[in-house]
């Protein structure tokens, strides 16, 4: 396999935190960063050009080690989340937790930040790792938020041995898709922030700080907040905060959004999809709207484990879809790691066959406190949390409330679409060459992710036919 593209399946990724993740970005005009602050009595809206960091580039294996990082807090995430909903379909973004709760982690101290850096995985030294977030954010968000739907034309791929039958995929052409990421913060106006802390996150991650009013007005705040993601996910994320989840005591609430639309390179044709049956995890059977496509794919099979990827117009992002095998799934699951998710990316080779998958739509609302908690980083959500790096001067007691995020993916014949927004909430303390046939007619995994990168943006697993 051509080792640029071996790189980019590489998997990064950082499940939800319940808290509230939604970026309010400031741009100059000439692609640097702004200080904006809008201030609580202030009429201005956050604006809606996206920040650029200036921060330099960081070496290759500075990004490596960060993927490497977010791949096993991904699936830590994963496995504490599915513990407690074994026989419910999940989806969520750890790109977007992980970067969430780093911004978090830039204002802790102690024993609070060394927690937090081993249960999140981040081995990289402070300054190289905020940078290197940077870095990540900005390749994310350099697709641009101006792509529009792809045409689709009846010619059809070249593959030896394609038929003209119904399941031959047409071609998809045009722009290749939109995908954007956004951070922000919502502080309380008149609170001693750090110059240092707000001066890292609006340099590395393009966040800037929007005042308002907890202490008198915290609902309102709220409801900016939301707006705010609600806007900069296409209106699939409505209301990632719930009434009442801020108080009088918040202080603090970084957020962030992202938001991914995109045209399958090859459409699934339409009049092949059709009524299926689906085993759930529980044994149970549930009939399923199964899309069906022949093409040359990138395939493997091991020890009975199949995955494909499917590649969006551009290819610079794709999904993969892991099928393991009948009556394994919840084995597999428990026993993968990252570097076995690796090797099993690395098996994959272009292969002609005919994959079958489920039309499906996911939602997802996590708040990830407990789990946190129980995955290492207990600390934060106490009395005894140090985030004296957030504020200058007085020792404010300040601890995370809740780590809260909300997912929707939607894929059918023509593409994907997907959406996510985390928000941390901060308050004061009181391979074959043969021809392949790949049928997901079983619980399986699936991500979505950054092939420039290897970032993993989504990641979800289907369970349960009968809510897809």
């Amino acid at each position: 396999m051509d080792p640029t593209r071996r790189r980019l399946l590489r998997y990064t990724t950082t499940l939800a935190a319940s808290g509230l993740l939604a970026g309010c970005l400031g741009s100059s005009g000439d692609g640097t960063t702004t200080a904006t602050r809008t201030t609580a009595t202030g009429t201005t809206e956050p604006p809606t050009n996206r920040t650029r960091s200036t921060t330099s580039t960081p070496e290759p294996n500075a990004l490596d080690a960060l993927v490497a990082g977010n791949d096993a807090f991904a699936l830590d995430l994963l496995d504490a989340l599915s513990a407690n909903a074994q026989n419910e379909n999940q989806f969520l973004s750890p790109y977007s937790a992980s970067l969430a709760l780093a911004m978090t982690e830039a204002g802790a101290r102690g024993k609070t930040r060394t927690q937090m850096r081993e249960t999140l995985h981040f081995s990289l030294p402070e300054e190289t790792l905020h940078r290197t977030f940077g870095s990540l954010h900005r390749t994310i968000d350099s697709y641009g938020p101006d792509a529009t739907p792809t045409e689709t034309t009846t010619e059809t791929p070249t593959a030896p041995g394609s038929s003209s039958g119904s399941e031959t995929p047409t071609l998809s052409k045009g722009i290749p898709f939109e995908l954007t990421d956004a951070n922000a913060l919502w502080g309380q106006s008149g609170f001693p922030y750090s110059h240092a802390f707000l001066h890292t996150l609006e340099t590395d991650y393009g966040a800037a700080l929007h005042e308002v009013d907890f202490r008198e007005h915290a609902d309102r705040a709220r409801r900016k907040i939301n707006r705010w993601v609600n806007d900069r996910t296409k209106r699939k994320i409505q209301h990632l905060l719930q009434e009442g989840s801020l108080d009088e005591r918040t202080r603090l609430v970084l957020t962030n959004a992202i938001y991914f639309e995109a045209n399958w390179s090859h459409h699934f044709p339409e009049d092949a999809t059709h009524d299926a049956t689906f085993t759930n995890l529980d044994g149970s059977a549930s009939t399923v709207s199964m899309m069906r496509q022949k093409n040359l794919l990138s395939y493997a099979e091991v020890e009975g484990h199949q995955l494909v990827e499917l590649p969006y117009v551009g290819d610079a992002v794709g999904m993969v879809v892991v099928l393991p095998a009948a009556g394994a799934f919840e084995s597999f699951q428990q026993d993968l790691t990252a570097d076995r998710l690796r090797s099993l990316f690395d098996a994959m080779e272009e292969t002609h066959g005919t994959v079958s998958l489920p039309r499906f739509e996911v939602r997802s609302k996590l708040q990830l406190k407990d789990v946190l908690a129980n995955l290492g980083m207990s600390i934060a959500f106490t009395g005894g949390a140090d985030f004296s790096g957030m504020v200058d001067g007085a020792t404010l007691p300040l601890q995370l409330d809740d780590v809260v995020q909300e997912t929707f993916v939607h894929v059918d014949e023509h593409g994907t679409e997907a959406a996510a927004a985390t928000a941390v909430e901060v308050k004061l303390s009181s391979a074959s060459t043969d021809p392949f046939e790949m049928t997901v007619n079983r619980p399986f995994l699936f991500l979505i992710r950054d092939e420039r990168t290897g970032t993993v943006l989504f990641l979800g697993r289907v369970v349960d036919g009968s809510t897809v």
